[in-house]
């Protein structure tokens, strides 16, 4: 699997970092001479592929956190093959902040006991991914059944894609490597691999617009499949998914396209520390504006909605800022 030794090194040394970050919260407060009761905490949030949101929004979520908290040490941001793994690295205690689809946090969160200490706990939701099935323009594929006998990518190993692809594709009655030949790789390599022939379509699961999509569209035309001949199967066996629209002109597509959102939560373990839980969700929303900048799928964060990330529990610190919002 692409990219699992250096996955298992870094749990091994980031939780370590993680454990003395979070353990010291407790105690700052009681410290003279601290600017900030969380200038020594350390923090390492999962984010996903270069080209996609997750990793955009990450890095200007740590430049926030880095100034609104005063921390000593500016956040570590992984580059990672997306949810599964984010969530992997948030149970192992080798990351802090972890973004991931709902879909996959559900189904994490049910193979944990309640009362784990790195029982996933949402701080918020923050946008809705938007399903794309990419294909050049000229592809003779108009729905997902038409994939059938194509070189496919499905998505990363530990990626959420990757749960999507193979869900949609078992609605269409297809199965990977018999139905098609599927390959798995992640954003950035499957833009590369249609780019240059290598692959006939690429699913991929993220904020519109996503960036690496977009530079593949300056560069070839492209179109997106319609789902809507799956989406009724899909949402009967996994009602946690909403049917959606991608508008035309997006990535330069002449007509709009119905397809599937999924929510996208940020999570962090049930141990960490309610105050600081409650400055990093404080953090999000005030950096709103540089958010936004990073990314137009920031422009849908907003506290009313996110509070929607059932059936993940939001952690207490989270809750706490939520109240206080609703009473100011």
């Amino acid at each position: 699997m692409p990219g699992a030794p250096q996955s298992r090194d870094r749990r091994t040394v980031l939780s370590r970092r993680s454990f003395a970050g979070l353990v010291g919260v407790a105690a700052l407060g009681a410290l003279p001479g601290c600017s900030s009761p969380f200038e020594s905490v350390r923090l390492t949030v999962a984010t996903g592929g270069t080209q996609g949101v997750y990793f955009a929004l990450g890095r200007a979520l740590g430049r926030i956190w880095s100034e609104r908290l005063e921390l000593a040490v500016a956040p570590e941001i992984l580059s990672t093959a997306g949810s599964v793994e984010n969530l992997d690295l948030l149970a192992a205690g080798a990351a802090d902040v972890a973004f991931s689809q709902i879909d996959t946090a559900a189904d994490q969160l049910a193979g944990t006991p309640p009362a784990h200490p790195r029982a996933p706990r949402a701080l918020a939701r923050i946008y809705d991914d938007v399903v794309h099935v990419v294909v050049p323009a000229g592809s003779a594929a108009r729905s997902v059944t038409d994939l059938r006998g194509l070189r496919v990518s499905i998505g990363a190993p530990d990626s959420g894609v990757l749960v999507i692809a193979q869900r949609v594709l078992a609605a269409a009655g297809l199965v990977p490597d018999r139905d098609l030949a599927a390959v798995r790789l992640g954003i950035n390599d499957s833009v590369t691999a249609l780019r240059a022939g290598e692959i006939d379509a690429f699913f991929w699961s993220g904020g519109l617009p996503t960036t690496g999509v977009t530079e593949l569209a300056a560069a070839v035309p492209i179109r997106l499949l319609d789902l809507d001949d799956v989406l009724g199967a899909v949402r009967g066996r996994y009602p946690g998914y909403a049917s959606g629209t991608v508008p035309a002109r997006s990535y330069g597509i002449p007509d709009p396209v119905t397809t599937m959102f999924v929510r996208n939560v940020l999570l962090v373990a049930a141990q960490m520390p309610d105050e600081l839980a409650e400055a990093l969700v404080a953090g999000l929303f005030a950096g709103r504006p540089a958010l936004a900048d990073a990314t137009p799928a920031a422009l849908t964060i907003d506290p009313r909605a996110a509070i929607g990330t059932q059936p993940v529990p939001l952690h207490p610190g989270a809750e706490r800022f939520y109240r206080a919002e609703k009473d100011a």
